[in-house]
């Protein structure tokens, strides 16, 4: 299997669409680097994203979503600071660590309690993810240890022979993964700075605190 490049348009919004709810995984462009994405509420598409990745299940996925709204589909509460950093961020490049839904797979957080949400900010992304009804796995379109992808053609490089569509949305414009923050911690911790510095998160928080293992997934 080959997978084929398809520019991003209405047309390839709904085939990428079926293919995850046929439980498929694609590649899909977003604001900061290419995902890999399949529908999140079925297992055995969740097991095949760690399969495909060479990526060890001790190591959470994150959860993409179309519109913050939808938060209340995947996590049991968030905490004020949690909705306010959303209002800031959202659409954006922050994956925010919330209280997972009992309506997740387990496999997508290693047993953990937390999930990482996001709303990216790139209309493709978000009109799959729409078109679907579901959300989706937001981990990067990389083997694990590989460089991030920015381009379709990089993401298909690495994964082109292991998904069914990679959705060519051209050069995702940040380059660099989201800044991950837990919430259910206090005071909220910075797991991983990316496209949003802790600086601007203090604007909003001041009492962030901050790790530096950079070492965490997504997109």
């Amino acid at each position: 299997m080959t997978a084929t490049i398809l520019p991003a348009n209405e047309k390839v919004v709904r085939l990428a669409a079926k293919k995850l709810a046929d439980g498929a995984l694609i590649v899909l462009p977003t604001d900061t680097v290419y995902g890999l994405a399949a529908d999140a509420l079925l297992p055995a598409a969740v097991e095949a994203v760690f399969r495909i990745k060479e990526r060890p299940v001790d190591k959470p996925l994150p959860l993409l979503l179309a519109d913050p709204e939808d938060v209340h589909r995947v996590a049991e509460r968030v905490p004020s600071i949690g909705w306010l950093l959303a209002e800031r961020f959202w659409p954006g490049g922050l994956t925010i660590v919330c209280e997972k839904s009992r309506a997740l797979p387990d496999l997508l957080t290693a047993g953990r309690p937390g999930i990482g949400l996001r709303v990216p900010d790139h209309p493709t992304a978000r009109a799959i993810i729409r078109a679907l009804g579901a959300p989706v796995t937001g981990t990067s379109a990389n083997l694990s240890g590989r460089p991030s992808a920015r381009t379709a053609g990089e993401a298909h490089a690495q994964l082109g022979n292991l998904v069914d569509l990679v959705v060519d949305g051209g050069i995702c414009p940040g380059g660099i993964e989201s800044t991950v923050i837990d919430v259910t911690l206090d005071p909220p911790l910075v797991l991983r700075e990316g496209a949003v510095s802790i600086q601007r998160l203090r604007q909003v928080c001041p009492k962030v605190a901050s790790s530096f293992d950079n070492t965490g997934p997504g997109c």
